[in-house]
């Protein structure tokens, strides 16, 4: 080395390079840490909702014994015996010193469908009609008329009990399950207008164009061509009326006092827990596990058809 040389830096190739990356650089690394993330916060709301539907069948599979002795959470010596008497019928049976009434659930259930075929055909067909008139033909008003039914849809049903009861009574509809439709109708009709609506005023006016040119006559595009084309929306828009009609019970059983008209939800309502206890939740899992697999079953349908109908515009 020259004398009163500067010394050279050591050459790029002789620098240290560290052994172990930091923490966190990995691409791979936090994608896996968000995936597992997402899927523990799903693992945590599907078990938030499936426990009740978990628990009522538990319940429902034990005997009265291991109801009183076991564990709530799982159960033993799993029997159909509840869902046997359940099914059974309506003639009375004695257990020890207690005479036992039994329900017709079966009939129960045939007046629930009835009531729900029904209410779904009132409403769909109805709605169908009035949401077209208002999304697409666009009467004078159209705006204010979709404001007022959708005003209408947050009054609270409790305080409608005693005029909607003298409307029932003049029409003599009292027990009886039009008294039902009728009403179940009424309450889903508001929202299901508005959902049709919004998405019927946005739908391309060329799609019904085309096909009057190719000789369509209107109904006969409204039915092959449009309606096809909202078949999401019809199903969120009848998912919500299940779920309406699902859901009630004050007034099924206000306005059916027949046990043979009744529907499940306002017959379980009336059973004498305190001597079938383990019946009744026999009945409400019967009830509650085909809405929840229907609901499960159109989930992806009903998520589409809330956002088509939301982003064409409400």
């Amino acid at each position: 080395m020259v004398a009163g040389a500067r010394p050279r830096p050591p050459s790029r190739a002789a620098r240290a390079v560290p052994l172990v990356r930091s923490a966190g650089g990995a691409p791979g690394m936090r994608r896996w840490l968000a995936s597992l993330r997402r899927g523990l916060l799903l693992a945590v709301v599907a078990g938030y909702s499936l426990f009740p539907l978990y628990f009522i069948t538990v319940q429902s599979l034990k005997t009265p014994e291991e109801d009183v002795f076991g564990s709530p959470f799982y159960v033993l010596r799993p029997t159909f015996e509840n869902y046997t008497e359940l099914f059974a019928g309506a003639a009375a049976r004695v257990r020890g010193f207690v005479i036992v009434p039994r329900v017709p659930f079966l009939l129960w259930v045939m007046n629930s469908a009835l009531v729900l075929a029904l209410t779904l055909a009132l409403t769909l067909g109805s709605g169908v009609l009035a949401a077209w008139a208002l999304g697409r033909l666009r009467p004078p008003g159209w705006r204010w008329w979709r404001r007022a039914l959708f005003a209408t849809y947050v009054v609270p049903h409790t305080i409608l009990f005693i005029p909607l009861y003298q409307v029932v009574l003049a029409l003599g509809l009292d027990d009886h399950h039009g008294a039902l439709i009728l009403l179940y109708a009424a309450m889903a009709l508001p929202f299901v207008v508005w959902l049709l609506s919004a998405y019927f005023r946005h739908l391309p006016r060329e799609i019904e164009e085309a096909a009057l040119i190719e000789g369509a006559s209107p109904v006969t595009a409204f039915l092959r061509i449009v309606l096809p084309m909202s078949r999401n929306v019809l199903v969120a828009a009848g998912l919500f009326t299940v779920g309406t009609v699902g859901n009630d019970f004050m007034l099924a059983s206000v306005f059916l006092l027949d046990p043979d008209k009744q529907t499940v939800a306002a017959g379980l309502g009336v059973m004498d827990v305190s001597l079938e206890e383990l019946v009744a939740v026999a009945g409400v899992n019967v009830a509650a596990v085909p809405v929840a697999l229907a609901c499960a079953l159109f989930a992806r349908t009903y998520v589409e058809g809330l956002t088509a109908a939301m982003v064409e515009g409400a």
